[in-house]
């Protein structure tokens, strides 16, 4: 399959197809897809971190086939946290992650706001999730100060809460939107509303069905009147350096998930 340049977008995935590593994984993918999501993460037991020699090898082969990577910042970051202890570890987390990947063509920092493992924002009052805001504001201020990332390379995912609660962040800052049409359609979020509202800032688009309740499964599993909407609304809209990440995790999904969509490209 070659790569996909006839879409109004970058067709991306992530750097999970395989049951592999990341380098074997952008090589099968480098020329299916024009994005990759580098998924990347470091903990006492175990690290996914690229060497200096796979850097290296990443840039090499987006040079030669036109490939970007959107980096996803480590879910356990939690820069909206209330401790601010917990907050600086996760802004340095996310520096760390930066400085690597500085040497690569990044179409954008894919940034949760959570506020610590397992913690509810649904559940704040007015007053807590105002204080959430600020907190992430802090956070995201820092890592401006400290990274040479730009603000608008920061783009923050909608999540389980209503994007409301973060927005002032974002368009305060300047920063950018990855918006998770998964999620959207795995929490009850209206969708048109989202594209309305956000589409203009939206860096990133995440994209995976859900099934039996569990999202990141093929396009399948993904409304097929939803996904007029969304590609309508990208036709409408079009920004050849946005990516449009199919956000699934082996191969078989990522098969069906790519026929659906060259399927559809004629309707694009």
């Amino acid at each position: 399959m070659a790569s996909t340049h006839a879409f109004p977008f970058r067709l991306g995935t992530t750097s999970y197809i395989i049951p592999d590593e990341i380098i074997p994984n952008v090589e099968f993918l480098k020329d299916r897809v024009d994005d990759i999501e580098l998924v990347l993460f470091e903990s006492d037991e175990f690290s996914n971190l690229p060497g200096r020699d796979d850097i290296g090898r990443l840039s090499d082969i987006a040079d030669e086939y036109g490939l970007s990577y959107s980096v996803h910042l480590p879910l356990d970051a939690y820069l909206g946290h209330s401790d601010r202890t917990e907050r600086l570890k996760s802004v340095e987390k996310c520096r760390k992650i930066i400085e690597l990947t500085r040497p690569l063509p990044v179409s954008a920092f894919v940034t949760h706001a959570e506020a610590g493992q397992g913690v509810d924002i649904n559940l704040f009052s007015e007053d807590g999730a105002a204080r959430f805001s600020d907190l992430f504001w802090q956070s995201i201020s820092q890592l401006l100060k400290t990274s040479e990332a730009s603000a608008s390379e920061f783009a923050v995912e909608t999540l389980n809460y209503p994007y409301d609660f973060i927005w002032p962040v974002v368009d305060d800052l300047g920063l950018s939107v990855t918006l998770d049409v998964g999620h959207l359609e795995l929490y009850g979020f209206p969708l048109e509303d989202h594209l309305k509202k956000y589409l203009h800032r939206t860096k990133v688009i995440h994209i995976h069905g859900v099934r039996e309740g569990k999202d990141h499964n093929s396009l399948d599993f993904y409304p097929s009147s939803a996904m007029d909407s969304v590609l309508a609304a990208l036709q409408a809209s079009p920004d050849p350096d946005r990516v449009f990440t199919m956000e699934i995790f082996s191969l078989d999904d990522f098969n069906s998930s790519s026929d659906l969509m060259h399927e559809r490209r004629r309707g694009v």
